[in-house]
């Protein structure tokens, strides 16, 4: 990248809210990993690095804190690659002399990216490691050039780059209305560093099975196992005589908006859907929770209900009177109204990048990938990132608490639906002693 160039810009409507509510424990970094088949070349791999350092020039910022917003600003810090010690999705630490807001990791056969959801979200960071994975083994001699999709080649466009929800406002649109607090898990926190993540593969084909049964896609129906274990938590605690005043169990759901509203953005653009469970109308059956999930999906990805969201996000950002509140009052009101009603609102997490494809000629070089969505806020306390290759799917569950319980219950209902479960600890090694 040519050091003479350099520019700056704002940060997206989703991004605005990290930098407030970051911290040690709640990092706001996702991770996504490639398990190849193979021990990772290291001089390949430098070589692929610097490939995609030049293909997208706009990852490598720095946050900046003006007077009133932070930006983000074009520096030519080299990329930080560093072996994987285990600990997943750690902080970016502010007083690091590298100022970017990714990293690269390595272990063995295994290639991490972990990005700071200031600068993208899922599907942008996924795109990200194909890269470095296309560019690595077309290295190696392995991928020829005619497989390989133009976007790797070529230069970035400006598109990328783009605030896609400031493109997709509309004025003059009634916003949402604010929903009620949310049930959340009873569990204790673990000391610090609260954050583990248990893996558990299984076949995609099985899955797709079930879910097929139930006319639904895989997504609704890990919705519905979610609210299913945690009504039975609800029920449980409301039954030794614990005080349960949230009586709402609420998933949120991460929707890809690039699959709705046509643009080359890789920044963040993405909203969430809220599937519910309304535990004072008695006790709900899966069927009848994956009908409430696949209606309420239905329903909450249409596109006039999604430019509802999106007006209230950046409509709020757009109001003269929050534009002239400085920086470091705005930080403090955004933290209050993230815990006050954002994390409030949701008692889990259910994040999908569905099933990813590379070229065929890579296809048998990699095993899977694995998902780690940043580690959950003190409420919420336990999210599940989901990502499937071929015939293998696997669920990272990220927990902050001192229990497995939950964990225990979602794999063993997946075991009594005749899916079979394989569990994996950090490094990938198996442990079935959930099971």
């Amino acid at each position: 990248m040519d050091k003479k160039i350099s520019f700056w810009a704002p940060l997206d409507n989703a991004a605005k809210i990290f930098p407030a509510i970051r911290s040690k424990e709640h990092s706001t970094v996702a991770r996504i990993t490639a398990v190849l088949n193979e021990r990772v070349a290291i001089k390949h791999l430098f070589s692929a690095i610097e490939l995609a350092e030049k293909r997208f020039p706009y990852f490598k910022v720095s946050l900046r804190k003006g007077f009133f917003w932070y930006y983000l600003e074009q520096i030519d810090d080299p990329v930080k690659v560093t072996g994987d010690t285990g600990r997943l999705c750690q902080a970016f630490d502010r007083k690091d002399s590298n100022k970017l807001l990714f990293r690269i990791l390595v272990r063995k056969n295994e290639i991490s990216v972990e990005f700071s959801h200031i600068l993208t979200d899922g599907a942008g960071l996924l795109q990200f490691l194909k890269a470095i994975l296309i560019y690595y083994f077309n290295e190696k001699g392995m991928i020829p050039e005619e497989q390989i999709d133009p976007f790797y080649t070529s230069k970035a466009n400006p598109e990328e780059f783009e605030d896609a929800y400031n493109r997709y406002f509309k004025e003059k649109i009634p916003h949402v209305i604010r929903q009620q607090k949310a049930f959340h898990l009873p569990f204790d926190l673990n000391p610090k560093p609260r954050f583990d993540v248990l893996l558990a593969m299984i076949s995609t084909k099985e899955l797709k099975e079930r879910a097929s049964e139930k006319s639904v896609s895989i997504t609704i129906f890990l919705v519905a196992v979610y609210l299913l274990v945690l009504q039975d938590i609800f029920h449980e605690c409301k039954a030794k005589g614990k005080g349960v005043r949230r009586k709402l169990a609420r998933i949120q759901v991460p929707i890809n908006l690039r699959n709705i509203y046509p643009t080359k953005t890789m920044r963040n653009f993405s909203l969430f859907v809220l599937p519910e469970l309304d535990f004072r109308l008695g006790l709900y059956s899966f069927d009848e929770i994956v009908k409430i999930v696949h209606h309420k999906m239905e329903l909450e990805t249409d596109e006039k209900l999604i430019s509802k969201i999106i007006s209230r996000n950046v409509g709020g950002e757009r109001n003269v009177f929050v534009r002239s509140i400085p920086i470091l009052l705005k930080s403090l009101v955004l933290y209050a109204k993230y815990y006050a009603e954002g994390a409030n609102q949701f008692s889990g997490v259910v994040t999908n990048l569905g099933n990813t494809k590379v070229p065929d000629a890579i296809a048998d070089q990699i095993n899977y990938f694995v998902i780690t969505p940043p580690p959950p806020n003190k409420k919420v306390k336990i999210n599940c990132g989901v990502i499937g290759y071929k015939d293998k799917l696997v669920l990272s569950f990220g927990n902050i608490s001192n229990s497995k319980e939950f964990e225990r219950r979602f794999l063993r209902f997946l075991v009594e639906q005749n899916v079979k479960v394989k569990i994996l600890n950090t490094y990938h090694e198996q442990r079935d002693e959930l099971l």
